[in-house]
């Protein structure tokens, strides 16, 4: 009889210690969506656009949200304030990196190494030496839109010269494999240990797609570094964040783990600013064809303060034109590049462990930070009470905001006051020659991107094309 009760005793202390560890709180967590037995809220969590639902479920819980998938928590925060009290204020606590199980490595280990080679060859001393680069990208740019208008990288010092560059489909076919490796969520990210499965397991697709496209991210962080280095060899070549550290002027060429080093954080500028960039243009292009008035006003402004068919527009006349400046805020502001930050992972009351995501989409969207915040409006960026700077969102916050802020706000103001110095952009037309509303698509995964929506693209300024060669 007494050893009947043996099991029963331990299945109690199982219970108690999983409550205790899963569910016992000394404060409740923020509320979030009512979560099923186990598996939580796994059912419930998007697929697509997923910012749109936690804006939404943040109308009904309050701007903090809980969600959980099995033992793991996420919160995310759905307003400015929340945001910056945890993120910003509280950066030391929020702002481990979440590595996932089939990525344990040392990566994990020489993160804060490669955070600070990042810092220290993007910060705005460094970018002045990507000026030449900036100026000569700029020029291919509105050449290559005057010469193909239905056509709608600074990392390695690498010139794009052909739309059938080798390069940019790499990068590209990379992106396309890292959102296939974000959806469907990959049980691996919740329980570790399933790495160490074989990969014919049902629970083991990570590994299988791994396998399938493993090949591709290789070549994704060699073959630019390989391009760089050759080009350095050779002496021609243009100053870049690579040429910085392995061929420094006066100093020590790298090697060994520096090297290795080296090779993933220009991988990550690659990677990282390739779509960013490009995801802002195309909502700027959307947003002038659809707000004629406002790009009527930039244009005059730059007329103004420039004069029309001068020269191109440079950093140095950014101050002098502020509400061209403001038009990118908004553009920023209305179609954030990456609606959900990174994620940080918590050690603090919220549950050590806890990841935080920031949704970027919903504070720029917030109507307590932004009046009438689905209006494109640069004016509220404008004038002695200006409304909050989105440049203090969009990029992240605390120690994981973005480290090439600096070199993205600069690339896009050259690109988009130049863009509307040198062109008129309108909505496309129909067969009768009348205007089309744009039906946009929406390409969502880590960086979003306005897609399929038709515009026309006229210049405005002839001799100033013609003195780039057009």
């Amino acid at each position: 009889m007494l050893s009947a009760t043996y099991p029963l005793a331990l299945l109690l202390v199982i219970s108690v210690l999983v409550w205790r560890r899963f569910f016992n709180t000394k404060l409740p967590l923020p509320p979030g969506p009512p979560a099923r037995f186990l598996i939580g809220n796994l059912h419930q969590l998007p697929e697509k656009e997923p910012w749109l639902q936690y804006a939404e479920w943040a109308k009904e819980y309050g701007p903090l949200v809980t969600l959980r998938t099995f033992h793991h928590t996420q919160l995310i925060l759905n307003s400015a304030k929340s945001a910056l009290d945890l993120l910003e204020r509280r950066s030391a606590v929020y702002s481990d990196r979440p590595v996932a199980g089939w990525r344990r490595s040392r990566a994990a280990i020489r993160f804060p190494r490669y955070r600070k080679m990042l810092h220290s060859g993007l910060n705005r001393r460094a970018t002045q030496l990507y000026r030449p680069t900036q100026d000569h990208q700029l020029r291919v740019f509105l050449r290559g839109l005057a010469a193909s208008p239905d056509k709608f990288m600074i990392a390695y010092g690498y010139n794009v010269s052909t739309d059938d560059d080798y390069l940019v489909k790499l990068v590209d076919e990379g992106a396309r494999i890292m959102t296939e490796i974000g959806q469907p969520f990959f049980y691996v990210q919740t329980f570790p240990i399933l790495r160490f499965l074989p990969s014919w397991f049902p629970l083991a697709k990570f590994k299988r797609v791994l396998a399938v496209n493993k090949p591709v991210l290789d070549t994704l962080e060699a073959a630019p570094n390989e391009w760089a280095q050759k080009a350095i060899d050779s002496g021609n070549y243009t100053e870049s964040f690579f040429s910085q550290y392995f061929h420094p002027e006066g100093g020590q060429v790298v090697h060994g783990e520096e090297m290795d080093i080296l090779k993933w954080t220009a991988a990550s500028i690659y990677t990282g600013g390739a779509h960013t960039t490009t995801s802002a243009i195309a909502s700027f292009f959307l947003l002038m064809s659809t707000h004629p008035e406002i790009q009527k006003e930039a244009q005059d402004e730059i007329d103004r303060v420039i004069g029309r068919d001068q020269r191109l527009i440079t950093l140095e006349d950014q101050k002098a034109l502020p509400y061209v400046s403001a038009v990118l805020k908004e553009v920023l502001r209305w179609a954030p590049v990456a609606p959900l930050g990174a994620e940080n992972n918590a050690d603090f009351r919220i549950p050590k462990g806890t990841t935080v995501i920031a949704n970027i989409w919903a504070i720029t969207h917030d109507s307590e930070v932004y009046a009438d915040p689905f209006v494109f409006d640069p004016t509220r960026h404008l004038g002695e009470n200006p409304q909050a700077d989105p440049f203090n969102f969009v990029f992240g916050y605390g120690r994981r905001v973005c480290p090439g802020a600096t070199l993205a706000e600069d690339s896009l103001f050259l690109a988009i006051s130049n863009i509307l110095a040198t062109f008129n952009i309108s909505r496309a037309l129909d067969a009768n020659g009348k205007d089309v509303e744009p039906c946009v698509e929406w390409k969502t995964s880590i960086v979003t991107m306005a897609m399929n929506f038709g515009c026309r693209i006229v210049p405005r300024s002839p001799d100033l094309l013609a003195s780039l060669g057009v």
